[in-house]
Order: C-alpha cells, then sequence, then structure tokens
C-alpha cells in the first residue's frame, strides 16, 4: 500500500509539512516550492501533475474545486480539507487519516478532518 504525498497549502503551517516528513511522509509546502501566492485552481492543477494530495484549510473553495473535478470528469489525487487547526492538532488528525488511507485510496477522494 503506497502512502499519500501531500502539498501542503500556504493557509498550513510551513512546520507542518517538516513535522510529517520526520515521521515518514513525502510533504512539501508551497512555500517550498516558490508557489505561494497562485491562486487555488494553479495549487490544485500542480498537485494533479506532481500526482500529490493538496491538503488545505481554505475548505470552501477546495470544496468547489472538487466539484469542478468531479462535474468535469478530470481526475486529481485527493483533497484534504479541515478547518484551521492548531499545529499540534493538525498533525494528530492528518496522520489518524494517512495510516488508513493510501495512495490509491484517495485518489479522486475529498475528505474532511
Amino acid at each position: 500500500m503506497a502512502k499519500v504525498k501531500l502539498l501542503l497549502d500556504e493557509d498550513v503551517q510551513l512546520d507542518l509539512a517538516l513535522a510529517l516528513r520526520k515521521r515518514g511522509y513525502e510533504a512539501i509546502h508551497v512555500q517550498e516550492l516558490g508557489r505561494k501566492g497562485r491562486s487555488d485552481r494553479e495549487q490544485i492543477e500542480y498537485a494533479v501533475e506532481q500526482s500529490v494530495c493538496m491538503f488545505t484549510f481554505n475548505v470552501k473553495d477546495f470544496v468547489l474545486l472538487h466539484n469542478n473535478y468531479v462535474i468535469s470528469e478530470k481526475e486529481h489525487f485527493g483533497i484534504i480539507v479541515s478547518p484551521q487547526l492548531p499545529i499540534g492538532e493538525a498533525l494528530r488528525r492528518l496522520l489518524a487519516l494517512l495510516q488508513r488511507s493510501s495512495y490509491e485510496s484517495i485518489k479522486n477522494v475529498l475528505e474532511f478532518l
């Protein structure tokens, strides 16, 4: 079972990517890639190009993007949305989700933390 690979949106704490990497997950923050300030659509398109799952606190916009992908019959590699959380709580919830998910099982799925 292949692990989920993550792209963290700019509204998520930068240190969360490091915390996930320390626990064996492939995770990168858009700021580390120089992609800060890009539109939500550009971020999800980049995630699709890289075959990675998007994690964001921007629930409303990414739910809409997911719905647009479904309607357009386009594929993505997962979108995980959450309300704003402190880094420790976000890490705890993400790890619980990642432990029960795989790269294959999260494809085209919208998950709520």
